[in-house]
C-alpha cells in the first residue's frame, strides 16, 4: 500500500481543549482527581495526550488539554492513560539523576526560544551523573549541543517516566526514519534531503527510511486561552498509517512538516526582541506527544521552511535567544542528533527491571521553571521526588506550586539557574540545601501526646 492509498483512512485530529475543573481538598490526589472529571467530559474517540493546569483559583483547577480526536483510535486505546500512575516503592541512591523539563509553548525567558536553555542543561547536567531533558530544551534549528551525560526524551515520554509506567533504556545509535512534508518548491524538499544526508556524512546517523507525505499534514498554529502556544492538527492518520505500516524499520521519527501561521508572522516574532511566545512549538509538542504516547518510539518534529522568500528575508540583528532560528534553514539537524542516541522506551514491567534501564526510581530530582504545573510536577509530587522551581527564566505559567501538599523539604525555590545547580549539588552529596544559608535558624520543638491520653495526665502517674 502506498502513501496515497492510505487517504481513505479514518481522519485523526489534534485539538486543544479547556476543561475547568473543582479542586480537591487540600489538593490531594491531583492526577485521579482530573482523570475522573475528563472521563465525563471527553467523548468516545478523545485521547488525552497532554496535560497543563493554567491556573488555580477560586478552588478550581484551568486545565488546556491536547487531544487525539477521531474516529479510529484505537493504536491510542491500546496504551496506558496519560494519567496512569505506578508509585515507586523506593529510589535507587547509587546515582543521582535529574529531569529538566521546560515546557514547551509558554514563553519562557531561558527554554521559550532555539535551544536557548542549553547551557542551563550543560550546568545542570554538571551537577548530576545523569540529565534526561526532552527537545525544548536543547532544540536549537541546526543546532544541538545535548550534554554528553544526557538524555533526550520526548516530553510525553518523560512524564511517563516520572508517572512510574515506561522506562528507559540507553542504546548505541537508533534506526531513525524521516517524514516529511511535500511541497510545491522542490528547493524546500532538499533543504530537508540535504540536512539528511549531512547527518549520515558527519556523524553516522543511521537513516533508515525518508517518506514524503503527500498530501502534507496540515498543521496551524494557535493560541490557548492562557496565552499559550497550541494548535490544531488534521491528516494525522497519514502518519500513523505510515508507521504502522513501517514500524519494524525503524527506532525513532523525525517529522519535518509546515505549520501554519498568518502572513507577516516571521518578521512580526523576529522583531518582537524574544517577548513573543514562539508560535510553532505548541502544535509540535501535540504531534509528538501523540506519535511517541501511541508508537512507544523517540519523536521529534521540525518546522519545515514555508518558502525561498521566507528564507532570504533578512531577519537583522535579532534578540540573542532567536539566533540559531535566523541562520538555519531546515531546522531539522538538531532533531537528527537528538534522536540518534535517545534511549529506548520500555513498557513491560520485567523488562523495566532489567539491569541498566532507568525508571522513576533512578530519578533524583525534577527541576522545572516556577509556576509549571503538569503532569511532571504532579508525578514528582506523588512520587516523593524533590523539585526545584527556578524563578527567572519563567513563563507565563502562573500556578502556585506552593498551594500543593509538598512533603517537608520535598519542594525549593531558586532564584536562578546558578542557585539551582547549588541546591541540586546539595541533595546529590546529601547536605540538606537550607544547611549552607545563614541565618541558620533553630528546630521548634512540637509536643506530641497520644490522642486518647488525657493532656493532664502527669508523667509522674506513669511512674
Amino acid at each position: 500500500m502506498n502513501l496515497r492509498e492510505m487517504r481513505g483512512s479514518p481522519t485523526l485530529q489534534l485539538l486543544e481543549k479547556s476543561v475547568t475543573i473543582p479542586a480537591t481538598p487540600g489538593n490531594r490526589g491531583v492526577i485521579e482527581h482530573i482523570e475522573k472529571a475528563l472521563s465525563f467530559r471527553f467523548a468516545e474517540g478523545e485521547i488525552p495526550v497532554r496535560l497543563v493546569i493554567a491556573s488555580v483559583d477560586d478552588g478550581k483547577y484551568f486545565c488546556e488539554i491536547g487531544c487525539l480526536v477521531g474516529s479510529d483510535v484505537s493504536i491510542a486505546q491500546d496504551r496506558d492513560s496519560i494519567f496512569a500512575l505506578r508509585r515507586r516503592d523506593g529510589e535507587n541512591a547509587g546515582q543521582f539523576n535529574a529531569v529538566y523539563v521546560v515546557p514547551t509553548g509558554i514563553g519562557a525567558e531561558v527554554g521559550g526560544h532555539a535551544g536557548d536553555a542549553t547551557p542551563a542543561a550543560q550546568l545542570l547536567a554538571s551537577c548530576c551523573d545523569q540529565l534526561i531533558t526532552h527537545p525544548n530544551v536543547v532544540n536549537a534549528s541546526d543546532i544541538n549541543e545535548l550534554p554528553a551525560n544526557a538524555h533526550y526524551v520526548e516530553g510525553s515520554i518523560l512524564c511517563r517516566l516520572l508517572m512510574g509506567t515506561v522506562g528507559l533504556e540507553p542504546v548505541r545509535a537508533n534506526r531513525v526514519v524521516v517524514v516529511f512534508d511535500s511541497q510545491a518548491d522542490a528547493m524546500i524538499e532538499n533543504l530537508v534531503l540535504n540536512t539528511v544526508d549531512a547527518a549520515r556524512t558527519t556523524y553516522g546517523l543511521n537513516c533508515t527510511g525518508i517518506y514524503k507525505l503527500e498530501p502534507p499534514l496540515e498543521l496551524t498554529a494557535s493560541s490557548s486561552a492562557s496565552g499559550r502556544a497550541v494548535g490544531f492538527g488534521q491528516g494525522i492518520d497519514r502518519i500513523f498509517d505510515l508507521l504502522k505500516e513501517t514500524a519494524d524499520d525503524y527506532d525513532a521519527v523525525a517529522i519535518s512538516s509546515l505549520i501554519g501561521v498568518p502572513d507577516g508572522f516571521h518578521e512580526k516574532y523576529f522583531n518582537s526582541g524574544g517577548t513573543m511566545i514562539n508560535p510553532w512549538g505548541g502544535i509540535e509538542a501535540m504531534l509528538t506527544h501523540a506519535v511517541s504516547h501511541c508508537f512507544n518510539v523517540p519523536s521529534a518534529h521540525a518546522p519545515m521552511m514555508e518558502s525561498r522568500e521566507i528564507l532570504n528575508e533578512d531577519p537583522g540583528r535579532v534578540d540573542p535567544r532567536m539566533a540559531a532560528e535566523a541562520i538555519s534553514s531546515s531546522f531539522l539537524q538538531c532533531v537528527l542528533k537528538g534522536l540518534k542516541q535517545s534511549p529506548r522506551i520500555v513498557v513491560d514491567p520485567d523488562r523495566m527491571a532489567a539491569s541498566g534501564v532507568l525508571t522513576v526510581r533512578d530519578v533524583s530530582c525534577l527541576v522545572i521553571p516556577e509556576g509549571c504545573i503538569g503532569l511532571p510536577t504532579l508525578a514528582a509530587l506523588e512520587q516523593g521526588i524533590p523539585v526545584i522551581a527556578v524563578r527567572e527564566g519563567s513563563g507565563l505559567m502562573a500556578g502556585d506550586l506552593s498551594m500543593l501538599p509538598w512533603r517537608e523539604h520535598q519542594l525549593f525555590t531558586a532564584e536562578n539557574y546558578w542557585e539551582a545547580a547549588g541546591i541540586l549539588s546539595a541533595l546529590r552529596v546529601g547536605i540538606a540545601p537550607g544547611s549552607v544559608r545563614r541565618p541558620f535558624n533553630r528546630l521548634e520543638v512540637k509536643t506530641w501526646r497520644k490522642s486518647s491520653e488525657p493532656a493532664s495526665t502527669s508523667r509522674r502517674q506513669h511512674l
